[in-house]
């Protein structure tokens, strides 16, 4: 008995240390942990990228942050781990992190092939391309004789190749290893234009151009994104936590309730409001969180269209209007099936 109770002190040491791989429930591991280690990317404006503050902001970054809180009651208690886009899936199927919030599209052989799982979708996003306005181009497929830097290891590099050979646009696809190296050769002069999602496009030339006036995205959006979070296939305790956090989101934001007037709709009288705040029935049993946990998400992260503004919208450097990425009640795609 003695020898026995030392073996499962010895291990939950174990399960401690940040270099022990954790090998079963990852729900059990987070709490195990005291934090949920999210794969970002090395820096996406509105999305991932590490702030003057020295903290990290954006989108993806919120969504984990809205994992913790669900969690672990803290949205804080999060260890983030940039990646770049030959690291990302790796580092997902080694249990090195255990959310994949990394601006990533959702496809098929994405779904299907590497044992990860698609948990929803965040942010609908469509591939572009960004050119200097002296060019005078209307158009991408006047891009005859262009060389157009892409990032290998992305659906962008595939897009691109597609949208030349189906309009028989002789363009040399230039590709670089990682995102920064990519962009910086654009501006540098290296290339003629640059391809990857319009939202990530917009975020460079407002953040990276010396002279964001002289740059423009061209009409043309030749590619569904679908860009939302993963987790490791197999695991369904996590994989449900993680999509219901990014349904609650969007669901408190169709109701009316959010970060701003959380403390007065906790009395509300509207059944659906009560329900999703814990007042009533507890949606956080089946999932195994605690009673409260959509007024943790709403108290320390906010609602979808909350998170959306400060960061890629309105309220936001970016400046994004929301399109697609409103709620299905404006016209939007957002939409999450009901909680209750």
């Amino acid at each position: 008995m003695k020898h026995r109770n030392m073996i499962k002190v010895i291990f939950s040491l174990l399960c401690c240390l940040p270099g022990i791989v954790w090998a079963g429930s990852t729900l059990d591991g987070v709490r195990q942990r005291g934090e949920v280690r999210c794969g970002v990317s090395s820096g996406v404006a509105g999305f991932s990228a590490l702030g003057e503050d020295g903290q990290w902001h954006g989108l993806d970054v919120d969504v984990c942050r809205a994992v913790a809180a669900a969690v672990l009651g803290d949205a804080n208690k999060v260890r983030y781990t940039p990646l770049s886009s030959q690291q990302r899936f790796a580092a997902l199927q080694a249990r090195q992190i255990d959310i994949l919030s990394r601006n990533t599209t959702w496809t098929l052989s994405r779904d299907a092939g590497l044992g990860i799982v698609f948990t929803g979708i965040t942010y609908f996003d469509g591939q572009g391309v960004l050119v200097p306005k002296s060019f005078h181009l209307k158009s991408a497929r006047q891009l005859n004789g262009a060389e157009i830097c892409v990032q290998s290891g992305t659906t962008n590099e595939k897009n691109l190749a597609t949208f030349l050979k189906a309009n028989r646009i002789k363009a040399k696809a230039i590709v670089y290893d990682n995102f920064e190296a990519a962009y910086k050769a654009f501006f540098s002069g290296r290339c003629q234009a640059f391809s990857t999602d319009v939202s990530a496009l917009i975020g460079l030339k407002t953040k990276q151009a010396l002279h964001p006036d002289d740059y423009e995205v061209l009409p043309e959006v030749f590619s569904k994104e679908p860009l939302g979070p993963a987790v490791l296939d197999g695991d369904t305790a996590w994989f449900l936590t993680v999509r219901w956090v990014v349904f609650a989101m969007i669901e408190a934001e169709e109701l009316g309730v959010g970060q701003a007037n959380l403390q007065t709709m906790l009395n509300s009288d509207n059944p659906a409001v009560a329900r999703l705040l814990g007042q009533s029935e507890d949606l956080g049993k089946p999932l195994g969180l605690p009673k409260n946990w959509v007024q943790q998400i709403l108290k320390q992260v906010g609602n979808y269209g909350e998170v959306f503004d400060r960061n890629l919208g309105a309220h936001s450097p970016l400046g994004l209007k929301r399109g697609l990425n409103d709620l299905w009640t404006r016209g939007g795609l957002m939409y999450a099936p009901p909680l209750r």
